[in-house]
């Protein structure tokens, strides 16, 4: 059984159940003002395991079975610790993806948010640049090679940050598919040129 697969099937058992347990959900979930003001710390990484209902449930592990296999084979080929640093920047990325967040409304104790989003975010971008040219298709319609795809993203999430205007964490996207760029360029800093080399062979047409 694939590292991955298991991250999928802990995320599915923490997950399914909190749909019909409102209190544990709650109890679970990113909440900054609980975190910072009670203490509450283990809510910064048992919110990356919960989702908001099935189709949220599907659309992350669905992205994370297609990106997180290569990833850890590609951590594999560059140290004998690929899968511990595989899975360590999947946790670690729920952690941080939200700590602009957890600063951002730590006065607010209303504010919610919950998934594994930024986590995934951090495994996709860190595929890309390992893979550029590869078409990342967005709900099986449009196709694009992952760097246009990935920069689309960015630009989106940066955007939908500022506006705040739905109930979705854009921050921890972004700050996501950041921190996946940086820990992925820190393992093996040839990774910039290798992105490099694969984009000049690049073309429209």
């Amino acid at each position: 059984m694939s590292t991955t697969l298991i991250i999928i099937i802990v995320t599915c058992i923490v997950s399914i159940p909190a749909f019909s347990n409102p209190s544990r959900m709650y109890a679970w979930m990113f909440n900054p003002y609980q975190i910072v003001y009670r203490k509450q710390y283990y809510r910064m990484i048992t919110s990356g395991f919960l989702h908001a209902d099935y189709v949220h449930l599907i659309f992350n592990m669905l992205t994370l079975y297609f990106f997180g296999d290569a990833v850890e084979y590609y951590f594999n080929q560059l140290t004998n610790y690929g899968t511990f640093l595989y899975v360590g920047l999947y946790l670690s990325a729920i952690v941080v993806s939200d700590i602009p967040s957890l600063l951002k409304h730590k006065e607010n104790p209303n504010y919610n948010a919950l998934g594994a989003s930024g986590a995934v975010s951090a495994v996709v971008f860190s595929s890309i640049l390992f893979n550029p040219m590869t078409d990342l298709c967005l709900y099986g319609l449009l196709c694009l090679p992952g760097f246009i795809f990935g920069a689309i993203y960015v630009i989106y999430s940066y955007y939908q940050g500022k506006r705040q205007g739905d109930n979705v964490n854009h921050d921890a996207h972004l700050f996501g598919a950041l921190y996946g760029v940086l820990i992925t360029i820190a393992i093996w800093p040839g990774v910039i040129m290798h992105f490099i080399e694969q984009l000049r062979t690049f073309s429209l047409f």
